[in-house]
């Protein structure tokens, strides 16, 4: 955790500082990095709000093609393995881009008067 931490603090500073970049390539990182990183936090937290759920709806039975499955089957199965997938993206790394944001924000806000 520490290179990824690191990253977020040092590419700021080191696209502002960067000769011929500056401000304007500074705020260019800042708004790609907001825009990917939303999307990215909204589609982790309903894929694995999605997978979660399909999960749970095997207790109930689910239809398929006209067949009803339930627990124990075949796609039961799938979606536990998918569900494996969809606690983290819903739980952890999902939420954790909004640090990231804030991180990357905050340090571009406190170099960017230095920048002139």
């Amino acid at each position: 955790m520490i290179l990824p931490g690191l990253l977020a603090v040092a590419a700021p500073v080191f696209i502002g500082l960067l000769p011929g970049m500056g401000k304007e390539a500074l705020g260019g990182l800042l708004a790609g990095v907001t825009v990917s990183g939303v999307l990215m936090a909204i589609f982790q937290s309903n894929a694995g709000g999605a997978w979660d759920n399909a999960k749970k709806s095997f207790e109930e039975g689910v239809e398929i093609n006209g067949k009803v499955y339930y627990k124990k089957s075949d796609p039961h199965k799938a979606a536990v393995v998918g569900d494996t997938v969809g606690d983290p993206f819903k739980d952890t790394s999902g939420p954790s881009l909004n640090i990231l944001l804030k991180l990357i924000s905050i340090v571009a806000l406190v170099l960017a008067p230095f920048l002139g």
